[in-house]
């Protein structure tokens, strides 16, 4: 009898497979510092700025040495109030189209 922890299954293409890239990109003057994608960031990419925007608010920066963790989620741009953040992927970049 086999026990489930032995059983593990894997994609036939995972030697092709890689994990998505992304890059954040932040709009600071419509960051009103709600900490949505702070906090519901899977991969803890983003902190406050020591900055201020105009309008006297703390807006999300990628955390030193996260610059390459953003996996392309895309929820911050899902969940931002004020459609200050969105990604892109990174995985083009470099390459002529």
């Amino acid at each position: 009898m086999t026990s489930a922890g032995n059983l593990v299954r894997k994609p036939m293409d995972l030697d092709q497979a890689g994990v998505a890239e992304g890059r954040v990109h932040v709009i600071n003057e419509r960051c009103k510092e709600c900490s949505y994608c702070i906090v519901y960031c899977p991969a803890e990419v983003l902190v406050y700025s020591e900055e201020i925007n105009s309008k006297g608010y703390h807006y999300p920066i990628v955390a030193e040495g996260k610059e390459s963790a953003c996996v392309l989620c895309k929820f911050c741009d899902l969940i931002c109030p004020e459609f200050a953040i969105y990604t892109t992927d990174a995985g083009g970049e470099g390459e002529e189209t």
